[in-house]
């Protein structure tokens, strides 16, 4: 048996070693386009493939099976998909802007359905194809074996026209990627002859005649300067949006027609994207969304309600789907078995070197076909002047080869010449066929002298090509299907004007629960919503689906939350908690919420913490994009928290209350307007152990609040009780003093008619507080007990919420 021989090597080393050649086939021999032919190895195989068994436009269709089975039998040992996915894409008009290979059968469509069975299809080499290929034969390309080298492949197409530029490409391979974009035939023609007359000509005189890509689905192309980017350097965006028109319709409606969608995009998909909109009530003013697409042309129909703004809503379909996407350039193809990025000259260039190569090498070829041919028949002339004599020595020959030596040794033909004369038929020797072979002799001279001069003339070997060039573009060129626009059009939508109007019920309880009703839901249940034990309702208000609601939580964050967005849930039933609407609330108690309907009003959100910091916002700040997580509204630090937050008029007085029962008046314009990520000013001076309770607000002299204490003590006060000052001060006694079992304030709040006020337990039910029971009395009383003196220990805090319906 043979020795085993085993390498001990690093395992970096192998796999570095094997991925390196792994990516190197990926990049030459898989997924990039060649940039003289712009095809692909598995595309030049199955091109080249049916071009060798015949299976061309002139022929009748062949099985697209057989195909398959010969490309993968002779050149390309892969998977039979791969090969018939290829072939398919090459046939289809919706991809390529001049398809490659013709079907018969079913090869998908636009919505993304798959082909049939390559067994069920039918393909032959379209006539643009067989361009491709032209003068092959005529060793104007090299060949290499084959995989199992039965057999030799051609390394590149001849290629009459810019396959890569006219037809683009795509692809991703290891560490590279590519996308171009398809042009229009004629135009690419137009620049490649150009960039010959002018070699010295600049990307701008190149866009004079080729204007930018030209997609097969049509569509309208936004930005010229990332075209010109991309023409330079390889790399450019443009914008791609459908082509639609908004249309009259009887009874005052409008609908919008969308007649042509952007490149690669599936138009199934976009169709089912804009009813989930219509469904999602995301766009409450479409009708309905239909695809009425058939034979004639693609066609999509979006029936708008009465009073429907369609500009607004044709923006926004540009904006949230696929009608208009972008697109961006990458322009990397193999260039001297390299992956290269290359701009619009290389490209060119690349492409006129190939067709240098290519014509010098058919003209080479046919050169030597020619004078071998002439020097064939100049042998013949003059076989036909000396006849007899020629007939004479090979009736006297032994055989065909002395025949062919005698005429050599006696009239000093040459071998060829010799061959030629003995397989002479006798027809041949009429006295019509020695002017046939002057003719001929004739002709081959002056297509020696062409060829020739091609060969050694630069110039003239640039007007062969350029020649053919023209011919390629009289016989293929089509209309432009893509529109070019020069700007970018910006898209702006008034996110209100899309939103739907109605009224609705808004509720937020303590511990995070939020949801949105029906005025016609709460009318039929009232009372209170399904809560636990231990929430309490916190905010209740009636507002629109346009209006906008904001959340405070003692972390100093803020939610952004758009009435239309919150989740619509019955009244009796529990809302949605607040980490299931937005990401990232977690450990946070809700302290404060309010209802906005106008950022640009001249308002305030005033917050202040439990360690005295104060600080206000303008409201506009509030007004944001992006409100997927909680947002920053007070920087607070260490273990702090805030305790309050107030929406103010920018006039109003501040009281400051802290447990201890100190209460401090202030004017708000004391507290500096500052930005969101603040911290802010101090507030009042506390003494050791002490915290801020409650921070009240009022505009006018007359307001009351009522404080809790530890006690169970309830007692309404008024702002006129206290003298303004300023702030950062300890300010004034509420609470008398007591040297024993002192009363500590554990809640304040402003008094509201339109809330209830309970004193929270730590066991059992909440105490609701008579609020019309309690009399204002001085600063010094510690107000009237509320909760059993049994109990007084238990008391937790002041509970504010909204009245029970009636």
């Amino acid at each position: 048996m043979e020795k085993e021989h085993i390498q001990e090597l690093p395992l970096e080393d192998v796999i570095g070693d094997r991925f390196g050649r792994y990516s190197k086939y990926i990049i030459q021999e898989r997924a990039l386009p060649d940039a003289r032919d712009g095809l692909k190895p598995v595309q030049r195989r199955i091109l080249f493939s049916m071009h060798t068994e015949g299976n061309t436009h002139q022929k009748p269709f062949r099985k697209a099976a057989k195909t398959v089975g010969n490309v993968i039998g002779n050149y390309h040992p892969h998977g039979d998909s791969s090969v018939y996915d290829a072939m398919v894409r090459l046939s289809q008009s919706w991809k390529m802007r001049t398809p490659l290979i013709e079907m018969h059968g079913n090869n998908g469509s636009v919505d993304g359905d798959p082909p049939a069975a390559m067994r069920y299809t039918e393909t032959r080499l379209s006539a643009i194809a067989g361009e491709l290929l032209t003068d092959i034969e005529k060793r104007t390309v090299d060949f290499i074996p084959n995989f199992d080298e039965t057999t030799n492949e051609p390394v590149v197409l001849p290629a009459r026209f810019p396959n890569l530029l006219v037809n683009g490409s795509t692809g991703i391979s290891a560490g590279y990627a590519t996308e171009i974009p398809p042009h229009r035939l004629d135009e690419v023609i137009d620049a490649v002859i150009m960039r010959m007359e002018k070699p010295e000509c600049t990307v701008e005189d190149l866009m004079t005649v080729l204007s930018g890509p030209d997609f097969p689905t049509g569509g309208i192309i936004q930005g010229i300067d990332g075209i010109e980017k991309a023409y330079k350097t390889g790399k450019g965006k443009i914008i791609i949006r459908g082509k639609a028109e908004i249309e009259e319709v009887r009874g005052g409606r409008q609908r919008i027609v969308i007649t042509e969608i952007p490149y690669e995009i599936n138009k199934a998909s976009l169709v089912k994207k804009m009813d989930d909109l219509r469904v999602d009530r995301k766009l409450d003013s479409i009708a309905e969304v239909r695809d009425e697409t058939d034979r004639t042309g693609l066609r999509v129909v979006i029936d708008l309600k009465k009073e429907a703004d369609a500009e607004l809503i044709l923006n926004y379909l540009y904006k949230a789907t696929d009608l208009q996407v972008a697109y961006n350039f990458n322009m990397v193809a193999i260039y001297n078995k390299r992956p290269v990025l290359m701009g619009l000259h290389r490209l060119l260039d690349a492409y006129i070197e190939h067709r240098k190569e290519v014509v010098t090498n058919r003209s080479a070829y046919d050169l030597e076909k020619a004078k071998a041919r002439h020097h064939i028949v100049a042998g013949l002339m003059k076989a036909l002047s000396i006849l007899d004599e020629v007939i004479a020595c090979i009736r006297s020959s032994k055989d065909k080869q002395d025949a062919k030596n005698r005429l050599v040794e006696q009239f000093e033909f040459t071998e060829e010449q010799a061959e030629a004369i003995v397989t002479l038929q006798l027809y041949r020797l009429t006295n019509t066929d020695i002017t046939a072979l002057k003719k001929e002799s004739a002709e081959l001279e002056k297509t020696i002298g062409q060829l020739q001069a091609i060969l050694e003339s630069a110039k003239k070997l640039e007007s062969v090509i350029k020649r053919e060039l023209k011919d390629m573009k009289k016989m293929y060129a089509t209309e432009r299907r893509t529109v070019i626009e020069a700007e970018i059009q910006e898209i702006k939508i008034d996110q209100k004007a899309m939103i739907p109007s109605e009224d609705v019920l808004v509720s937020v309880t303590r511990e995070g629960y939020i949801k949105r009703t029906g005025l016609r839901s709460y009318s039929a249940s009232g009372g209170l919503p399904a809560m636990k034990e231990s929430d309490g309702l916190l905010f209740k208000q009636e507002m629109n689906t346009t209006d906008v609601l904001l959340v405070f939580t003692n972390k100093g964050s803020y939610l952004h939350l758009p009435v239309h967005e919150l989740p619509d849930i019955r009244w009796k039933e529990a809302g949605q908690h607040a980490s299931g609407i937005v990401s990232g609330f977690k450990d946070e108690s809700i302290i404060a919420a309010f209802s906005v309907r106008d950022f640009s009003t001249r308002q305030f959100i005033l917050l202040a913490t439990k360690s005295g910091m104060i600080k206000r916002t303008e409201l506009a700040q509030f007004n944001v994009q992006r409100y997927s997580r909680p947002l920053t509204a007070m920087n607070v630090k260490g273990d702090d928290e805030v305790c309050a937050a107030a929406l103010t008029d920018g006039g109003s007085d501040v009281l400051m209350i802290t447990h201890y029962g100190y209460g401090l008046r202030f004017a708000e314009e004391e507290v500096p307007v500052v930005g969101p990520r603040a911290a802010g000013v101090k507030g009042n001076s506390l003494k050791e152990n002490d915290y801020t309770v409650a921070v009240i607000t009022s505009s006018t002299e007359g307001a009351h609040f009522i404080a809790v204490t530890n006690r169970g003590s309830a007692k309404r006060g008024g702002f006129d009780q206290f003298e303004r000052t300023s702030r950062a001060k300890r300010g004034v006694v509420l609470v008398r003093e007591l040297k024993t079992n002192p009363h500590r304030i554990i809640g304040a709040a402003r008094l509201d008619e339109s809330r209830d006020y309970y004193v929270r337990m730590k066991k059992g039910a909440d105490v609701k507080i008579n609020v019309n029971a309690l009399k204002k009395v001085d600063r010094y009383s510690n107000g009237s007990f509320v909760v059993d003196e049994k109990e007084q220990g238990a008391v937790q805090m002041l509970l504010l919420t909204e009245k029970e319906s009636e």
